[in-house]
């Protein structure tokens, strides 16, 4: 006998009812740094980032301009990430460089499925036409082209911009406790 749900082979001779918990994801959310994961459990039912205490919460959408702003910013700022790492493997000399970048787009693209997941939206094809100096500006760093290590203080550049970006707006937020919540949680998703 097969489950219906799930399809996998039932145990010999078990007795209904039984429990089927293929597709069950709950969402949690640290109550120390505002992390939130996915999942039906998690190690210890601690945070995976900090190892602070998990709150299961519900999910929800982004209701009005500021919250779609903040959403907006995230998905940007991955997407930015993404065609940096992406441009930045393919013109590394340096192997393990290449490597190295190569890992971090697809870290950010994972990144982008998970706000895909969370908050309904579609991942948009990498741009060919990204070029490194755009993220040297961005990230207010020199841009050197023939300097592997600039490659690298660019990326650092990005990552920390982007976290100080949505801690402050969480700070800016605190009239409004879910526009603070949504800024937590955006300036804890995980960064390479």
């Amino acid at each position: 006998m097969h489950c219906p749900k799930c399809h996998r082979p039932l145990e010999d001779g078990a007795a209904e009812p039984y429990i089927c918990c293929a597709g069950a994801s709950l969402r949690w959310r640290c109550t120390a740094c505002a992390k939130v994961s996915e999942g039906f459990a998690l190690p210890y039912g601690r945070c995976p980032g900090c190892g602070g205490e998990l709150e299961v919460i519900e999910a929800r959408r982004p209701v009005g301009a500021t919250a779609l702003e903040g959403v907006r910013m995230a998905f940007e700022i991955e997407l930015g990430g993404r065609a940096f790492y992406q441009r930045a493997a393919a013109e590394s000399s340096d192997p393990a460089l290449r490597q190295l970048f190569s890992r971090f787009a697809l870290m950010e693209g994972a990144h982008m499925e998970t706000l895909s997941r969370r908050y309904h939206l579609d991942v948009p094809e990498p741009s060919p036409w990204f070029r490194i100096e755009l993220a040297a500006i961005f990230g207010e760093v020199e841009s050197r082209p023939q300097d592997p290590a600039n490659l690298f203080r660019i990326a650092i550049a990005l990552e920390k911009r982007a976290a100080a970006f949505f801690a402050e707006r969480a700070g800016l937020s605190a009239a409004d406790p879910g526009e603070q919540a949504l800024y937590r949680e955006l300036a804890a998703h995980p960064r390479v």
